[in-house]
């Protein structure tokens, strides 16, 4: 599978369980009503913070964030809110979760089905609100590694 290339994301949720995590298996499902999915492992500190927030952000990771989504990749960084020092973000206005700033677009979720997926959970989020920057370019994940498109 890593040579199928992917958009990368960081998924977040703020509030008392603040935290947020570098996700590539983020996907549209419906543009009415507007769903998306991603799909989160069960062992990650994000899965049990989606299912008790049931609402998250989504920032789209541009061309030039790689150092941000992988910053949300290390599992040595800070947890909790500590974990956003390191980053420019605003608050979700529907969401309460950290939006990041340079995404070239992010998304404000709120819940609405869980499915199993073996090791992983399958979030689907109904998107609350969004909004876009003119960006430049995406990040991409292709052969276990960042790439700038």
């Amino acid at each position: 599978m890593s040579l199928l290339a992917t958009g990368d994301t960081v998924l977040t949720v703020g509030g008392e369980q603040a935290h947020g995590m570098t996700a590539n298996a983020f996907r549209s499902v419906s543009p009415d009503p507007p769903l998306v999915l991603c799909c989160v492992s069960r062992s990650a500190v994000m899965h049990d913070a989606i299912g008790d927030t049931e609402r998250f952000g989504v920032s789209i990771m541009g061309a030039d964030q790689r150092d941000t989504a992988k910053h949300f990749a290390d599992k040595r960084r800070p947890l909790g809110s500590e974990q956003f020092e390191a980053v420019d973000w605003l608050e979700g206005p529907h969401s309460g979760a950290p939006l990041l700033h340079g995404s070239p677009a992010w998304l404000e979720c709120e819940l609405v089905s869980v499915h199993d997926g073996g090791d992983h959970t399958i979030f689907v989020g109904q998107v609350l609100g969004c909004s876009r920057d003119a960006g430049t370019g995406a990040l991409l994940f292709y052969g276990s590694a960042f790439h700038r498109v």
